[in-house]
């Protein structure tokens, strides 16, 4: 009897060790087959992310003339009789055109801007000064009308009178560039007479200083679409 009890003992010893050396057979066959990082937060690749695009360089208030403008009043060469010198300035200030004279019968025509109801004047002027990316300081009377306007502004592209100035005697005139192209063809300022940044700064290359500046007036009304003088 105490023989078969101590065979039963050794037979159970024998699975009990069996079952353990399968169990950690089994638990080494499974290390080796997928290792468990330690730190599987450091082993994860970065992630793939779309390269950041270069950001454009805002556009130069000089090209403002992109902006669509009606055929009349882009730049151009067109037929133009006047007794006037080659170099000439001539402003037809009804047809919002300022013409550049270049004899033969002919003119670089500009679509402009003109003085709003009341701000229109007339008369023979000379260039006295140029000036590139001016700035401004706004005259007296202006800052007595608009007391919220700046005393001085410096300048650049955020400035009304844009990339190019053209001064006119001794007066408070000025043929000079805008930030707001969509003005040109209208009766807008305080007197000045205002031209694309593009078209200004062509203007400005062809003026010399004592430049003859005529400002026809107002009420002299003529249909000019075709650049001739009526």
């Amino acid at each position: 009897m105490t023989d078969f009890i101590n065979r039963k003992i050794l037979h159970r010893s024998a699975v009990a060790l069996s079952a353990m050396a399968i169990g950690t057979l089994a638990l080494t066959g499974s290390a080796a087959a997928t290792p468990l990082p330690l730190f599987p937060f450091f082993m994860m690749p970065p992630a793939q992310q779309s390269p950041v695009p270069l950001m454009q360089s805002p556009q130069s208030d000089e090209d403002n003339a992109v902006i669509e403008q009606p055929a009349r009043f882009r730049r151009q060469i067109v037929s133009y009789a006047s007794r006037e010198a080659p170099g000439t300035i001539i402003i037809d200030t009804p047809n919002t055109y300022l013409y550049y004279v270049l004899g033969g019968g002919q003119a670089i025509r500009y679509g402009i801007g003109v003085g709003r109801d009341g701000f229109t004047w007339s008369g023979v002027q000379t260039v006295t000064r140029k000036a590139e990316w001016p700035a401004w300081t706004p005259p007296a009377e202006m800052i007595a009308r608009q007391p919220y306007l700046p005393r001085h502004m410096a300048g650049g592209p955020g400035n009304p009178l844009g990339a190019r100035a053209i001064y006119l005697g001794g007066t408070i005139y000025r043929i000079h560039g805008t930030n707001m192209p969509e003005t040109i063809g209208t009766q807008v300022s305080s007197g000045c007479i205002r031209l694309t940044n593009q078209d200004v700064s062509d203007l400005y290359s062809r003026v010399n200083m004592g430049t003859r500046v005529i400002v026809l007036p107002m009420d002299r009304r003529t249909d000019n679409v075709s650049g001739k003088r009526g």
